[in-house]
């Protein structure tokens, strides 16, 4: 909202030394923009969730979204791409609902990650991934290639039912205030054609003014 707003360079900044992110995936076009905007400003990605609490964290640089997880009292092992947390903090369990853990102690997170050595990219929840006839969409990367448009304030993609290829892409975009929806949405396709495969592009575009956030600034997705 900061880049949005372009309000960085409106302040006096020079006190501020670490931004953190978490709660979701963040876009990798946003995090670039950050860093190009506050260069000596760390900018440190959490991660946690309310059954295992927060976990110590280290990123890989300023401008990367691989992060290393873990520290006393966690663990973590990835199964099928999908990240497994063990805590020395988790809960016991849901009231009258099944229980969450392995016979390990391990937490399924149902965030689908990636892995690098130490460290691991959270692409998102495995609920949110788009199925385009077998092939998987991942929201995020599509938003990230979006929010490279000029004009684009925001922009929440999630998946559509087709009869033909079960699932399609579609995107609802917020357009900087003033900008024509018709001419946004012509440079998103065309933008979306020359950096993602085909059936990653958006073949359902709605340029709407609302917003795309919950009240704890989750992506409204549904």
């Amino acid at each position: 909202m900061c880049l949005i707003g372009q309000k960085l360079k409106a302040y006096d900044l020079s006190s501020l030394e670490v931004i953190t992110y978490g709660t979701e995936p963040m876009p990798e076009q946003t995090l670039r923009k950050l860093h190009t905007e506050l260069p000596n400003v760390r900018l440190k990605q959490t991660y946690g969730l309310s059954e295992l609490g927060i976990m110590s964290t280290k990123s890989r640089s300023n401008d990367s979204l691989w992060v290393k997880l873990g520290g006393a009292g966690f663990d973590y092992k990835v199964i099928d791409g999908v990240l497994w947390v063990k805590s020395d903090k988790a809960m016991l369990g849901y009231l009258n609902a099944p229980y969450s853990f392995d016979d390990d102690g391990y937490f399924n997170t149902q965030d689908q990650v990636e892995v690098d050595g130490d460290y691991v990219k959270i692409l998102g929840r495995r609920s949110e991934i788009i199925n385009v006839g077998g092939l998987k969409v991942y929201p995020n990367e599509v938003e990230s290639v979006i929010l490279e448009v000029p004009n684009v304030a925001d922009v929440t993609v999630s998946g559509r039912k087709n009869p033909v290829t079960g699932q399609v892409v579609q995107a609802r975009i917020k357009p900087v205030e003033g900008y024509s929806a018709v001419d946004l949405e012509k440079a998103v396709v065309r933008h979306c054609g020359n950096r993602l495969e085909e059936y990653k592009v958006p073949v359902h575009i709605e340029i709407s003014e609302d917003e795309h956030h919950s009240e704890r600034f989750k992506k409204v997705r549904a």
